[in-house]
């Protein structure tokens, strides 16, 4: 009877860790959710990124000149294989398919996806720099030219 309660202690003990560590990816990544907006001459970008269940965060991003909203994106943060996934979908590009970017590099205020197959961009970078703010940083090349973009986003909510 001890040997059986001992294994089923043990037991207990190793799925409990198995399973919250399923999706710390995510849970680490959550400083990401709320509402996002950078204002430029160029127009407007707004970035909300929600968490509709443990395994996934997924975001809607717009880009508005004046009153034309030019550019609409889908974005979804997951785990795939323990490893963390940006797919995004653009309106009007890639047949409206997702393109996948596999995380590269992480830190507590950093993630970093890479897809080298994709025309542009090549490389997707998150900066938190405060509770307030963080940096979208675009990369890759273009007509054989490096081309680098960076967004400055203030969170509203």
């Amino acid at each position: 009877m001890r040997q059986f309660f001992l294994f089923t202690s043990i037991s207990l003990l190793l799925f409990s860790c198995t399973t919250t560590s399923k999706n710390e990816k995510i849970k680490a990544s959550e400083w990401l959710i709320g509402e996002w907006k950078n204002e430029s001459e160029e127009g407007i970008i707004i970035e909300t990124w929600s968490k509709p269940n443990d395994s996934t965060l997924v975001a809607g991003s717009f880009f508005v000149k004046e009153k034309d909203t030019l550019h609409i994106e889908t974005i979804r943060l997951f785990e795939k294989d323990g490893e963390l996934v940006y797919e995004t979908t653009i309106k009007g590009q890639n047949n409206d398919k997702p393109i996948s970017f596999p995380l590269i590099s992480e830190t507590e205020n950093e993630l970093v996806f890479e897809n080298l197959n994709n025309d542009y961009p090549q490389k997707v970078k998150y900066l938190r720099n405060s509770n307030s703010t963080l940096t979208i940083f675009i990369t890759g090349k273009q007509a054989k030219k490096n081309v680098s973009e960076q967004f400055k986003m203030i969170k509203l909510k």
